[in-house]
């Protein structure tokens, strides 16, 4: 109907129906035609009861809010708003709107009793106002009396963190002068005073940008940045968390701006705020600042490596990376450059050159010109330049360990400065220096300085002398440590090239022996213990060293858990480099940023097999999922690679699961290169096939697997991959609405749909096996109803195919089809001129799983429409349904239950006589 008054008419039939969903299409339609305001008023009523109904209350009180601006005298327009706002939680406006339907209609019950709830809700909430205003004000009177014994100001201060979470009490916290209080927290002397009011302040800032911008603003960031630079490690952290989410909830905020603007918009105008920009120049402040701890700067660190770069590269705006750059770079190589046994530069931590080596990288990476990489170049040559050229050995150091830095980042940029004149020789000559912090200072830059086989050779043919010497002769471990890494490396240096190769036959495996007892002495410092660990990841390319070291299990003990303890970033880069060696058949160097090198060589897989049990064993897992948590590009890359070969055996999936490895799998799935998200998604797949995926995945955790395990369903995937994607995600559609409900907004369907027609079995019937559970949505039985395609057609078919899996996968589909949905069952008939005897088919299958769901299809249809009823009882289905009712020796119970069913019905509809009649010869069957 093309009339909105007929369109009107015809969505209040199907109101009182019950169908909401056809009454609101109607209203809909009926609004576009309609061009006078009275009706369209009454139409805007209509719908907003319509979304009532169905729980959609902004589009309630949108629609009703619609019809009172052209008629504010309509009650009932009135009354549907006031619901609507009553289950928005806006109780005033709701008592406001019931109130006045109560004047103009003073008798009607319905309005009466809504303005009595409503007031005893505003009483109620008034109350409750009233008291958590107070219990604030308590709790942080109680964290600011000195007084106070311990356990109350405890209690207090994680009553006053619960009620920051939740939005309600934020915006109470916030109201009652909150922000001030919180400073006055902050500038306690006592540790858990300054964790309780930190964490506060992310309840606060958390997805809220205004309440976010007002914090910023009160507190300033001298007062955060100096809390973050505090000596005590757990404040420091804790700092970083609070910065991170600002940072979070400030850019989350401005995008949901912009998208609610006009869409065309500048890719220039989409730059951060001047209050990011301020946030991000404290941070690089803290750099060189002599008074911020290690650990602080550290964080303002890992806060620049997050929060700078582009998230994509298809984002043409790297003005952020540049203004970094511009702003800051100096400030960064100033950290990089810094020997923290000197008394001169700002305190470090064990990680703060690798954390810079990272964030350099990040920075050159985001560079998208020869001329902006060339600036790049120029600022660090100047910087080290300007260090090595003073006289004085300090100086040189400083110029020296930027160098070392630099390779370990963006080693372009660290090659050239290592190619300026008199740099190599100094770092040669420096290792023969009497001084143990000059000697490690050279030793380190030496080692990093052997990645290209070029300048490998170089220092080989100059420095293995050195090393071995310093190796042997050195009397203090750090020195020794590091000059077993550097053979190591400078052994492996020649890969398969036996020209390249300057180290006797056998000598990869003494120097793998000496990084192993290393790694096993507990006596030593975790920091000398970790270089044993990168002198191994040079090693582990070769067979026998890898052999050996999973037979090594207290090694493998004391890798996983110093990976586990110590959050060491060089650490986690060699002990992914080992894990990657020893579960993969085909091997490649890749330590630590240098350039990838594929040897062709391969293990039998079942060496590898046994090394992953090794692995396993040794609590790998745990180690991985410490790895996963530091974001790093390099790592995870590495992680994806050893997660997916440790979940291809069956068996060791549960292992997997049981240490934390599903969990940390997701975010490697959705935040890494298309290759390692395909991966990873791939690993995900295989754990939710196997495992009880709300056991792998708990919580919310489920609902984020179903965008990777989609992104499987694509043509750049292999037919595997697609096939074991089908299969997860069958396992989860078989789980709740909710999920189903995800996979539909994923845009799984039309995928599902297009692998039901794919030529390989396997995946056409895993295929047809999803679809089956997804048609337990209302949603995907419409796209069945729907006229004009042959999605019920290949279902018919399927379901007389050979396969023995296409067709339980069919027939079951169309037997929860064909019950959900039996205006379904009339169209059986016209799908195919087959499909009676496919139907009989499956009533006489042996295989007991097809007979049942032949005779729910038969029973379904003849549910559905008598004259379905009477083509089927003139076939030889009345037959086959009278043997299968009989029972007997190896029939299921609910096979011969369904098919007496159908014969009672039958009986129902008068197409045949009841048993008993026939039996006495009253008759005979139609």
């Amino acid at each position: 109907a093309a009339d909105p008054a007929a369109l009107k008419e015809e969505g209040n039939t199907l109101f009182k129906a019950g169908d909401m969903q056809g009454a609101l299409c109607c209203y809909t339609k009926a609004l576009k035609l309609s061009d006078r305001q009275a009706e369209s008023a009454v139409l805007y009523r209509n719908r907003s009861a319509c979304y009532l109904k169905l729980e959609e209350y902004s589009k309630a009180e949108a629609d009703a809010s619609k019809a009172l601006d052209t008629d504010p005298g309509d009650v009932k327009a009135r009354f549907r708003r006031a619901q609507a706002f009553q289950k928005l939680g806006r109780l005033d406006q709701a008592f406001l709107d019931a109130q006045r339907c109560a004047q103009l209609e003073p008798k009607n019950k319905a309005f009466q009793d809504l303005l009595r709830q409503l007031g005893a809700h505003i009483q109620q909430k008034s109350l409750q106002q009233n008291s958590t205003d107070a219990r604030v004000q308590q709790m942080f009177s109680l964290l600011l009396d000195g007084s106070a014994n311990d356990s109350d100001r405890q209690k207090a201060a994680q009553n006053l963190v619960v009620l920051s979470r939740e939005d309600a009490g934020a915006e109470q916290i916030f109201r009652n002068d909150g922000v001030k209080l919180i400073q006055r927290l902050l500038q306690s002397k006592q540790e858990d005073v300054v964790l309780s009011a930190l964490r506060t302040l992310v309840g606060l800032c958390t997805g809220h940008q205004s309440r976010t911008m007002a914090i910023v603003n009160e507190l300033g960031m001298e007062q955060l940045c100096a809390v973050m630079g505090a000596g005590a490690s757990t404040v420091s952290l804790a700092a970083c968390h609070l910065l991170q989410v600002m940072f979070e909830a400030l850019t989350e905020g401005m995008k949901r701006e912009i998208r609610g603007k006009d869409e065309a918009i500048l890719p220039g105008e989409l730059e951060p705020s001047k209050e990011l920009r301020s946030m991000l120049r404290h941070l690089l402040e803290m750099m060189p600042a002599s008074n911020v701890s290690g650990v602080g700067r550290d964080g303002a660190i890992n806060l620049l490596v997050k929060q700078v770069p582009r998230k994509s590269l298809k984002n043409p705006d790297n003005s952020l990376t540049l203004w970094v750059i511009d702003q800051g770079l100096k400030k960064i190589l100033e950290v990089a450059g810094t020997v923290a046994e000197l008394s001169e530069g700002p305190p470090l931590t064990d990680n703060s050159h690798m954390s810079c080596s990272v964030l350099l990288s990040k920075l050159y990476d985001d560079l998208k010109s020869d001329k902006e990489r060339e600036n790049f170049n120029k600022l660090c040559e100047e910087y080290v330049q300007a260090h090595f050229s003073r006289s004085g050995l300090d100086a040189k150091l400083r110029a020296i360990q930027t160098v070392s830095v630099l390779l370990q980042g963006p080693s372009d940029v660290g090659n050239r400065t290592l190619e300026m004149s008199g740099m190599i020789d100094a770092v040669i000559s420096l290792c023969a220096s009497e001084d143990v912090i000059h000697q490690q200072v050279a030793v380190e830059a030496l080692i990093h300085a052997a990645g290209k086989a070029k300048r490998a050779s170089f220092i080989t043919a100059n420095g293995v002398a050195l090393l071995k010497d310093l190796y042997k002769k050195s009397e203090n471990d750090r020195i020794r440590v590091r000059a077993l890494v550097g053979l190591c490396k400078l052994g492996s240096a020649g890969g398969t090239d036996f020209s390249m190769k300057q180290f006797a036959e056998g000598s990869t495996l003494k120097l793998a022996k000496q990084c192993r007892k290393w790694l096993c002495n507990e006596s030593l410092p975790p920091t000398s213990r970790r270089w044993s660990v990168e002198g191994l990841a040079y090693l582990t390319f070769d067979a026998d060293v890898k052999e050996d070291l999973v037979q090594d299990k207290n090694a493998l003990l004391a890798m996983c858990e110093l990976a586990k303890v110590r959050l060491m970033i060089l650490l986690f880069f060699s002990c992914t480099t080992i894990l990657f060696d020893i579960t993969h058949h085909l091997y490649y160097t890749a330590v630590l940023h240098e350039p990838v090198c594929l040897f062709m060589w391969q293990d039998a897989p079942s060496y590898v097999e046994k090394r992953l049990v090794k692995l396993l064993e040794a609590g790998v897992v745990s180690a991985l999922v410490c790895m996963v948590k530091q974001e790093s590009p390099a790592l995870t890359e590495a992680c994806r690679e050893v997660f997916l070969a440790l979940v291809e055996r069956q068996e060791d999936r549960g292992t997997v699961v049981a240490q934390g490895g599903g969990k940390a799998l997701i975010p490697l799935a959705s935040d890494n290169t298309d290759n390692g998200k395909i991966k990873a998604a791939q690993a995900l797949a295989k754990i939710t096939i196997t495992s009880n995926p709300e056991i792998a995945f708990p919580g919310e955790r489920i609902y984020e697997t179903v965008r990777p395990l989609v992104s499987l369903l694509s043509l750049e995937c292999t037919l595997l991959q697609n096939f074991e994607a089908l299969m997860a995600l069958t396992n989860l559609a078989g789980i709740s609405e909710r999920l189903r409900q995800k996979l539909i907004k994923e845009k799984a369907v039309p995928k599902i749909e297009g692998y039901m027609f794919e030529e390989h079995d396997l995946v056409r019937a895993s295929a047809t096996e999803c679809m089956c559970n997804m048609v337990l949505s209302t949603e995907v039985q419409k796209q069945y109803l729907a006229t004009g395609n042959d999605r019920l057609k290949l279902l018919v078919l399927y379901s007389g195919e050979e396969d023995e899996r296409l067709r339980k996968a069919a027939a079951g589909t169309l037997a929860m089809l064909t019950a959900e949905q039996p205006e379904l069952c009339a169209r059986i008939p016209g799908t195919t001129t087959h499909w009676l005897e496919i139907v009989q088919a499956l009533l006489l299958s042996e295989i007991t799983d097809l007979r049942h769901r032949g005779v729910v299809i038969v029973h379904n249809m003849m549910q559905a429409e008598k004259s379905l009823a009477e083509t089927l009882m003139e076939s030889e289905a009345l037959e086959i349904l009278s043997v299968l009712a009989k029972g007997g020796e190896g029939m299921p119970e609910a096979v011969s239950k369904v098919a007496q069913n159908c014969l009672d019905k039958a009986v129902e509809y008068g197409v045949i006589q009841s048993r008993e009649g026939r039996e006495n010869g009253r008759g005979t069957e139609p």
